[in-house]
């Protein structure tokens, strides 16, 4: 696949809509051609103690930050007619289908694939585990930022671009 774009959702807590920050990673010709990351107010709008543990965000961090609605209308040139790619695609397919829903905004049919099972049908048994930071590695990657959506975006964009 020579046209993407690699995403990355953190989100808030359990709610797939609080969506806290999202990273994304555009390939275009095998190339990357653009970087974007924001910080989003989450709805429901409370941080649990593990995904802060995880990510490092909070409410100080998204306080000032701007709706989901008002950063997608950023995000949508840049992505337009690309299709996604996500390390365990379902879950950050799910935040968007869900955060659109909340938003009562029109979903349009976006195709995903995931890095996660591509690297599970390439690697197989190789691997200790299929986990980001592992097949990054293995893809010649170092990810440094674990857990900052557009870190894990990028990563996920070199994986896709040798695997997929």
């Amino acid at each position: 696949m020579e046209n993407f774009a690699a995403i990355d959702f953190e989100t808030a807590n359990l709610n797939k809509s609080s969506i806290c920050s999202v990273g994304i990673v555009v390939v275009r010709n095998s190339i990357i051609t653009n970087k974007y990351y924001s910080l989003i107010n989450p709805i429901p709008n409370y941080y649990s103690y593990w995904n802060t543990k995880i990510h490092g965000l909070s409410d100080v961090d998204t306080r000032d930050a701007r709706c989901f609605r008002d950063i997608w209308i950023e995000v949508e040139p840049i992505i337009q007619g690309l299709p996604f790619v996500a390390h365990n695609s379902s879950f950050d397919e799910a935040c968007l289908k869900e955060v659109f829903r909340v938003y009562q905004m029109d979903y349009p049919d976006y195709k995903f694939h995931c890095t996660y099972r591509a690297s599970q049908r390439k690697f197989g048994k190789i691997l200790p585990n299929h986990q980001l930071q592992t097949v990054a590695e293995h893809c010649g990657y170092k990810l440094v930022n674990h857990h900052n959506a557009l870190s894990d975006a990028e990563a996920t964009a070199i994986i896709a671009m040798k695997i997929i």
